[in-house]
């Protein structure tokens, strides 16, 4: 959470098979030129898979409570 707005941009990369994680600057250089500075993330996590529903729509809940316990926030 941001202490003046209340919430914080992560985003979650699940990387193509044989493709290492590139590092949060490359993450950032990749952004530059296709979204406003602004809306940059500031966090990233890379995942191996997204938590899914039966029928097949990411489960953003778990997705906003794994980024929490990853970054400390529970």
């Amino acid at each position: 959470p941001d202490r003046k707005m209340g919430e914080e941009v992560l985003a979650f990369v699940k990387l193509r098979e044989g493709h290492a994680a590139p590092t949060t600057e490359e993450f950032r250089a990749l952004c530059r030129g296709h979204i406003a500075h602004y809306k940059i993330p500031r966090y990233w996590l890379v995942v191996d898979e997204f938590p899914m529903t039966v029928t097949g729509k990411v489960q953003k809940f778990k997705l906003r409570e794994q980024g929490m316990q990853e970054l400390g926030l529970v």
